[in-house]
């Protein structure tokens, strides 16, 4: 139990070597560790919002805006079903009116397979078998389908999960930063970003649902009746991103934002203006080829959020599968843009319902008193443990003193976020550090009161302490990562911690005290020692 090999004595020794490196950028102010190589700055910890100050959002989902996406799809899919099968089905133009989608069957023989048709779009909802839409026929001509309740709940839920993985990709590209995003309640979106002053920069992040749409211009649309808001039947009137004005498009979506591979921030090379560069994944560079190439000399509208930024004519078919989307961009503006392309679109408009800024200056009065609690509580546990094991003690006190720079160690490598309720962990793993060691120095005892020697005693204390340290410990390893799976934000904080700290101080209070004992013990082979 007491031997060590020189490779185990050195791998104990390099690990801690380690943890204790990885500890000091976290400890460092940031000017300091602005001097550290880049790869030892990035090891630190993330403060949470309680602690380094941000901005705090609520978000609202626009249901309005769920119901019209809804109307949209089913009419694209309606148009496509209409047409894809043999024999196709003619149809009048669709209305959205009134929150419905109907469309006139131009062949009356043809209206049951046109309803039959269309019912094989909708889906079941729930459990009770209910569908998304329900289908009828109105003047033995015309189809309406409406949606239902259930049908628009499970939208709206579906558009909201998606809409929080967006945010959370968009508010966080890198995947460096603790940010919490989170729904409440059905219609709602909680985010909260450290170390963010500014929430007007979030807001403009959040508020583009960057949807990109590239459509063809309708040549044949009337350029008064166009800046009055009247456009021939398939096509619709778009505001111009520049120099403002209207501008008629075809409502068919050539190619969609979803079909996007990337999209970067660049120059252009002619005039050196910041630029979005966008490259199609395999079926988008596909679709954006063969519509450049029969459409050769036709102005093609790039269109973002139902606004037109730019429609250039297509002077030659473009086979890449890339584009390049420019206007009077800043680098912010174009970086923006480009992340929110790379993120996703948002499939429900969001609104801010409430917002405020948390001052970092509350964050440093707590990390003060956090700090100064941890401190008060070591220097507690090392007088009782100096006082009442010796020796031992000021092993136990470089075990604990090494524990505490392991998690902050360990914190740093995972780029953990620090809360209050994260700094209570911490203080709670110092005092639950000494348990292994007590329960070791007490068998140890024990079994020196027995009369064993001193060696048998340390080797015997050792192997019956380290079962019940495990057992006691793997209970609250188990505890820590049920509150990181089930909790939330400062919960998950409070468990990290937790879970690190445990782990730390079973190595350190178990394997680096029996290092130091064993090393002790070879050293001066005492036949007794007081403990």
């Amino acid at each position: 139990m007491l031997d060590f090999p020189r490779w185990k004595f050195w791998l104990v020794i390099l690990t801690c070597v380690l943890g204790v490196l990885c500890a000091v950028p976290s400890m460092m102010p940031l000017k300091t560790r602005a001097m550290l190589p880049s790869w030892w700055q990035s090891i630190h910890i993330n403060l949470g919002l309680d602690l380094a100050g941000g901005s705090h959002l609520l978000l609202e989902a626009d249901v309005k805006d769920v119901e019209k996406i809804r109307l949209e799809k089913m009419d694209e899919l309606v148009r496509a079903e209409m047409r894809r099968n043999d024999p196709k089905i003619e149809i009048g133009d669709i209305s959205t009116a009134n929150n419905e989608l109907s469309f006139t069957v131009r062949d009356i023989t043809q209206l049951d397979a046109a309803v039959e048709r269309v019912r094989s779009l909708t889906n079941g909802v729930g459990v009770t078998g209910q569908r998304d839409w329900t289908v009828k026929t109105r003047d033995s001509v015309n189809v309406v389908m409406t949606p239902t309740a259930a049908g628009l709940k499970a939208e709206i839920d579906a558009a909201m999960d998606t809409a929080r993985t967006v945010l959370g990709k968009r508010l966080n590209p890198d995947g460096t930063k603790e940010l919490t995003v989170v729904r409440q309640g059905e219609e709602r979106i909680l985010v909260q970003v450290p170390g963010e002053q500014d929430p007007e920069a979030l807001k403009r992040m959040i508020g583009k649902t960057a949807k990109l749409e590239f459509k063809l211009v309708d040549l044949t649309a009337d350029p008064a009746e166009v800046q009055q808001g009247r456009a021939p039947a398939g096509s619709q009137v778009l505001p111009m991103l520049e120099g403002g004005g209207s501008i008629a498009v075809k409502r068919r979506i050539m190619v969609s934002g979803d079909e996007l591979a990337d999209a970067r921030q660049e120059f252009d090379p002619q005039t050196n203006a910041p630029v979005v560069t966008i490259k199609f994944n395999g079926q988008g560079g596909r679709k954006f080829a063969r519509v450049t190439q029969e459409n050769v000399g036709k102005p093609f509208a790039m269109i973002l959020d139902d606004q037109v930024i730019s429609a250039p004519n297509i002077n030659e078919p473009i086979l890449g599968g890339s584009a390049q989307i420019s206007g009077n961009f800043t680098i912010e503006s174009a970086n923006e843009l480009a992340i929110s392309l790379r993120s996703g679109k948002l499939p429900v408009a969001l609104k801010v319902v409430e917002e405020s800024s948390v001052s970092a200056e509350l964050g440093k009065d707590s990390i003060q008193k956090g700090i100064l609690a941890g401190i008060l509580a070591t220097l507690a546990l090392i007088f009782y443990m100096l006082f009442t094991y010796f020796r031992f003690g000021i092993y136990t006190t470089l075990a604990l003193l090494l524990n505490a720079l392991l998690v902050l160690g360990l914190m740093g490598i995972f780029n953990a976020t620090l809360t209050l309720p994260g700094i209570a962990g911490f203080v709670l793993t110092i005092g639950a550090a000494v348990d292994a060691n007590v329960l070791i120095n007490e068998r140890i005892r024990e079994e020196m009161r027995r009369g064993r020697q001193t060696i048998d005693a340390v080797k015997f204390g050792y192997k019956e302490a380290s079962s019940a340290i495990f057992d006691a410990n793997i209970t609250n390893v188990i505890s820590a990562v049920i509150l990181f799976w089930f909790g939330s934000g400062p919960i998950k904080g409070f468990a990290v911690v937790l879970a690190l700290g445990i782990a730390t101080s079973v190595f350190t209070g178990v394997t680096f005290t029996r290092l130091l004992v064993s090393q002790y013990l070879e050293r001066n082979r005492p036949k007794t020692l007081t403990l």
